[in-house]
């Protein structure tokens, strides 16, 4: 492995670039294998700038021809770029470069995917297609020509039309190189329309494979709604006349909001009762939001660099969770999206891979599109909602639009619209993108003839480069139910500023029942010696459906680890709460069947290695086997009920009650299929009449060891249907015994179906191996080493997506003696393959020096 030291980029070093881009004409006669770009960008010097030099960044092209103000230069190229000699005064450079898509892996760049040429230019993919400066803070309109005999050629912005096989467009918006798009192939197109609320008429149309135009409906209802949204709570409209998204297999995130040029993973748009579970539907509808509202949270106003990606992902992020919330039902979406936080930030701000939601350094961009950037940044801009107030943050928004629109900006001028709205300070607030860690916080209280007095005490855990943390601003909401559980103090948000902080409440008649964070106020982990007696309480009681479900969740946490440290049968009371949840029929289906599901493996294993024991995977998956199975018994005929009666009836909607509906059955046939093998679930699997029953009924088959012939049927039935193949790939993994897995994983690997080219069936495959505890974690090691030789095999290939998946490796030392060596010895692996991407490079080495 190499020395990173000279490949880092700091936030300290940057300066404002040495040249702006006033105007860019790009000119593509597309090949499949010797694309030519064309190039015409006006340049002129930035008086902001002390740089001199012109550097152009360029990787993988070959360079034909370049000239400045008509005339041939030859400037000086390196595997990073060009440098040349240039004029003073403005000037106009051109260049012709040639590259070549289907050689292209990477997904970086212009690629190919099942005959479509595709683009991804973020982070620094636009390099990869002709020279530029590749950089967010560098803005200009782009106009495109685009040559080739295919039916379809899109870019971004407005259509010119088309003259022979040459079809020409024009984004009047300046933006940076990263929002570049274009797309050719031969597509069905799903169309429709939409009128602004200023009554402006803007076509819409999803571009999808032959065969693929039926299931557009759903992404199509969600894109409209967004906008709806959108105008209504933020007063933001849409500036072009057309808004095009393209689904595309090969991608290797979710989405790109190219600006009026979405590009999707096909998984992100395409959806039908017969091929999606409900949870599929939920995913489209939050992307298809998220990438439009980048409209004006990334688009119209982007980052100055990369160090400030949470401006635009995090700002996103708590847009799209507020948008879920409106449509799907506030309580489920916010338990959803802390799990979410819980199960992927937490678990990297406690290890090697922790950094600040504006880190200080990197050396491959690529690897900071983390859930601390996106997730954690979405909940900073929460608290600051909290803090200031709903109306004041609306005020701050607007300002944020009005003052920044056109520019690449920072951390501190997002901050400085909430001061110049309200006046206050949140010096001490910008900590948060400082700071790495999840800060803890510990809860001390008494009670004293009607006064409660709770102290908080706040620390912020040592983190890869940091140490020695000042006090954050935490926004504690809290409030107090008695001992019947009738609430004797509602809500109340208290300013947590200090290390250590006390707050008095007078007037209680007797000591109340604390109900601490509601709603997840902050992203902490906050403790409190909380009898069981309580948590029950605030699981029947508590006005906040957050808490509720926190105190099941907590309680289910604690009994598992009892049951796994010491042998500890799970309470009847506790089983009784659940069972009383479970059939509460004035609650939300699916906040039951959340508050009725065990924690996760993880968050079990967590909770172990916090009290100091070593968490074995293994254990771990028996024991919840074993409080399923516990439940099932004790439950009996009541999850039959359940199960009945909340069968849904007539035609398949994704709408939230149906969609809990089923959730909450099919979390009693997971109960159902420990007590009567199966024959449930078969039932349902052969009836089946849409992927939301038919999947699940599959797993518990497979669950309990009468999955093949149904297996079988399912790909017999599915087999031409790619999305629906990546479940059958996935579930054989994370179903099945987990003593088994890798010898399944072995065998699929060799199946015809599995290709590591395409991301989403690697994920599929792989990616559920290593996120399949109990599986990954068997005492053999053999799952390590699996993933590592997968990965090594894969770096060749998708750099961006290997160094991604390296991080199912981020927990290794929180385990024995033993799986540690083994992993270690598999992160080494990695390291020591011969011409390591810089991408994987820089995730194993900072795995390694954990």
């Amino acid at each position: 492995m190499t020395s990173q030291d000279d490949q880092t980029i700091y936030l300290s070093r940057y300066q404002p670039p040495a040249f702006l881009v006033n105007h860019v004409t790009l000119e593509f006669v597309l090949h499949p294998t010797a694309t030519r770009v064309r190039s015409t960008i006006k340049f002129q010097k930035n008086p902001e700038s002390p740089a001199t030099e012109f550097f152009l960044h360029g990787e993988e092209l070959t360079l034909i021809s370049a000239m400045i103000d008509g005339a041939a230069v030859t400037p000086e190229v390196t595997p990073q770029g060009l440098t040349c000699d240039v004029p003073s005064d403005a000037f106009t450079w051109q260049a012709e470069v040639e590259i070549n898509p289907s050689s292209n892996s990477a997904l970086s760049g212009l690629y190919m995917s099942n005959g479509i040429f595709c683009t991804q230019c973020e982070a620094e993919g636009f390099r990869r297609i002709t020279f530029y400066p590749d950089r967010p803070d560098v803005l200009a309109p782009f106009d495109v020509a685009i040559e080739t005999d295919l039916t379809h050629a899109l870019s971004n912005g407005e259509p010119l039309g088309q003259q022979g096989i040459v079809t020409r467009w024009q984004d009047p918006w300046p933006k940076p190189a990263y929002l570049f798009a274009l797309v050719s192939g031969e597509f069905e197109v799903f169309s429709d329309k939409f009128k602004t609320a200023s009554g402006k008429p803007v076509d819409l149309n999803i571009y999808v494979r032959d065969g693929d135009r039926t299931k557009c409906d759903f992404a199509m209802q969600s894109l409209k709604t967004s906008m709806t949204w959108d105008e209504e709570v933020y007063g933001r409209e849409y500036d072009l006349s057309v808004f095009n998204i393209v689904a595309v297999d090969d991608f290797n995130m979710g989405a790109m909001e190219n600006k009026g040029l979405n590009i999707f993973n096909s998984s992100a748009v395409l959806a039908s009762p017969e091929t999606s579970v409900d949870a599929n539907f939920e995913r489209i509808e939050a992307i298809i939001a998220h990438e439009y509202f980048h409209n004006w949270t990334g688009n119209r106003i982007t980052c100055r660099d990369w160090f400030q990606l949470s401006l635009k992902e995090g700002l996103t992020v708590f847009r799209d969770q507020q948008f879920s919330a409106d449509i799907r039902g506030a309580d489920v979406c916010r338990i959803a999206d802390v799990e979410a936080l819980r199960g992927r930030q937490f678990r990297e701000d406690n290890g090697p891979l922790s950094h600040p939601v504006r880190p200080e350094s990197f050396v491959e961009i690529n690897n900071f599109y983390t859930a601390t950037v996106y997730e954690k940044g979405a909940e900073l801009i929460r608290m600051m909602k909290t803090l200031v107030g709903d109306d004041a943050y609306k005020m701050a928004l607007d300002l944020y639009f009005d003052r920044h629109d056109g520019q690449a900006c920072t951390i501190e001028d997002w901050l400085q619209v909430f001061t110049d709205t309200t006046g206050e300070d949140f010096s001490q607030f910008k900590l948060w993108y400082s700071q790495a860690g999840t800060p803890r916080v510990t809860v001390e209280d008494s009670y004293l003839a009607g006064c409660y007095e709770i102290t908080f005490t706040q620390t912020i855990p040592d983190t890869p480069g940091q140490s020695a943390k000042l006090p954050m601003v935490i926004p504690i909401a809290l409030g107090f139910l008695d001992e019947d559980g009738k609430e004797v103090y509602p809500t109340q948000i208290f300013t947590l500023n200090q290390a250590k902080q006390s707050f008095r409440i007078e007037g209680f008649a007797s000591k109340p029942i604390p109900s601490l964070l509601r709603g997840f106020s902050a992203p902490v982990i906050l403790t409190r010696e909380t009898p069981d007696a309580e948590r029950l309480v605030l699981l029947s009681h508590d006005t906040d459906m957050f808490n509720r479900y926190e105190s099941a969740r907590i309680l289910g946490r604690e009994t598992l680890v009892r049951m796994i440290t010491n042998g500890t049968a799970p309470e009847t009371s506790f089983l009784q709460a659940i069972m009383n949840i479970l059939g509460n029929e004035t609650l939300d289906p699916a906040f039951r069947a959340l508050c009725c599901a065990w924690p996760s493996q993880d968050e079990i294993a967590q909770g172990l290695a916090d009290q100091g024991h070593l968490p074995d995977p293994v254990a771990i998956h028996a024991a919840i086997k074993d409080l399923s199975y516990t439940f099932a018994i004790t439950a009996g005929g009541y999850l039959y009920n359940i199960y009945k009666k909340h069968q849904v009836k007539g035609d398949y909607s994704p709408n939230s009650l149906d969609c809990g509906h089923r959730a909450l059955a099919n979390l009693a046939l997971s109960y159902i299929s420990y007590l009567d093998k199966g024959s449930c679930a078969l039932s349902q699997f052969d009836s089946a009449e849409n992927m939301t029953l038919q999947l699940p009924a599959l797993s518990n088959l497979v669950k309990v060891g009468k999955g093949g012939k149904a297996l079988r049927e399912f790909y017999t039935q599915w087999e031409h249907e790619r999305l629906v193949i990546d479940k059958w790939f996935s579930l054989q993994v994370s179903a099945c015994n987990p003593a088994h897995a890798v010898k399944v994983t072995q065998k699929l690997l060799e199946h015809t179906d599995f290709t590591m080219k395409n991301p989403n069936r690697f994920r599929a495959l792989i990616g559920t191996l290593a996120m399949s505890p109990a599986a990954f974690h068997n005492s053999d090691g053999s799952a390590y080493t699996l993933v590592a030789d997968q990965l090594i095999a894969l770096d060749d290939l998708n750099p961006q997506l290997c160094a991604r998946m390296t991080t199912v490796f981020e927990t290794w030392k929180r385990y024995d003696p033993s799986r540690q060596s083994m992993m270690k010895a598999a992160l080494q692996s990695i390291a020591d393959k011969p011409n390591l991407s810089r991408d994987t490079s820089e995730m194993v080495q900072r795995l390694l020096d954990a």
